[in-house]
């Protein structure tokens, strides 16, 4: 996936809004906090950052390609840096991301996903 391809996915979930930061970051949030970037990589290929699960954290962190997210994971957070992207990972990339934003997005108050048309009920 490249960052034409991350935005584009990244502007199809709902409620999201983007901003160049950070060093010239493509940064997508939901309710005004982060959810995904793309950005940080070690070289000129793609590299993306999103939240996970304690257990995805947990197996993609050990995973080839993947590593504990430069800035967040050192604070404990539980975020992911892809930052060997080839185009079998992008299924794989789309779900993270989805799964991102829904973390987030649940992370949110319960007046704010209802203003944004995420809430459950």
């Amino acid at each position: 996936m490249n960052y034409d391809q991350f935005n584009q996915f990244c502007s199809s979930l709902p409620a999201t809004t983007y901003v160049v930061q950070w060093g010239g970051s493509h940064v997508w949030k939901v309710g005004g906090k982060v959810f995904a970037i793309g950005g940080w990589g070690d070289n000129k290929d793609p590299a993306f950052v999103f939240k996970t699960s304690d257990l995805d954290f947990g197996f993609l962190k050990e995973s080839e390609g993947y590593r504990p997210a430069p800035y967040f994971a050192n604070r404990g957070m539980k975020w992911i840096q892809l930052f060997h992207s080839i185009k079998e990972n992008d299924d794989d990339l789309m779900y993270y991301l989805t799964e991102s934003h829904r973390l987030v997005s649940l992370g949110l108050t319960k007046v704010k996903q209802k203003e944004l048309g995420l809430s459950q009920d």
